[in-house]
């Protein structure tokens, strides 16, 4: 699999602090494209400073939107395949290799199950969808698609799912699906998104 087909979507809100390097490290297997959700601390900037594409939202439009337009621009550009991750520097970007291996050996669908979730409602959240879908972590924000499943469903998110659309629709339709361990670092301040 060629870096050249594969679009790594980070949707970003206010991350100065962390965007560049997060950009550098996904820069080293596909092509970044920071999705910038109206951020004022000069995020877009950095993040096209580190080498990304950059998807400008004049507002902030939230979590979900600002996946859409990435997908929306992964689509229009051709990418073959697409990971998801996180602006925060949470993920840790040693992992998205074995992502993007499981592409390659034929799964349509990666999902990254962390090793702790930060608020209750998660945990809920999780076991419903393991028993429903089979889907361990249907939140944490490092996944990876083909884009033949984006085109199959024909957008990525239709009803604020909190990016758990795509990946439910794989479910639901006997996609080959892929569930990793992602260790998480800890964030030093409150969520964005």
């Amino acid at each position: 699999m060629e870096r050249h087909q594969i679009g790594i979507i980070i949707p970003a809100y206010n991350e100065a602090a962390t965007i560049g390097s997060v950009v550098f490290d996904a820069s080293k297997l596909g092509v970044a494209i920071v999705v910038d959700d109206g951020s004022s601390d000069g995020t877009g900037y950095l993040a096209k400073e580190a080498g990304a594409f950059v998807v400008r939202h004049n507002v902030n439009l939230g979590y979900d939107q600002t996946l859409n337009s990435g997908f929306i621009y992964a689509n229009k550009s051709g990418y073959e395949y697409v990971v998801t991750m996180d602006a925060d520097g949470q993920h840790d970007p040693n992992i998205l290799n074995k992502f993007v291996q499981a592409l390659s050996k034929g799964s349509d669908v990666v999902i990254g199950v962390r090793d702790h979730f930060q608020r209750f409602a998660e945990h809920v959240f999780s076991w419903v969808a393991f028993f429903k879908w089979g889907i361990r972590d249907p939140l944490c924000g490092m996944k990876a698609y083909r884009m033949s499943v984006f085109r199959e469903l024909g957008h990525f998110d239709s009803y604020d799912s909190i990016g758990t659309e795509l990946a439910i629709y794989a479910a639901k339709s006997g996609k080959e699906i892929t569930q990793l361990e992602v260790k998480t670092r800890r964030r030093n301040d409150a969520s964005r998104f």
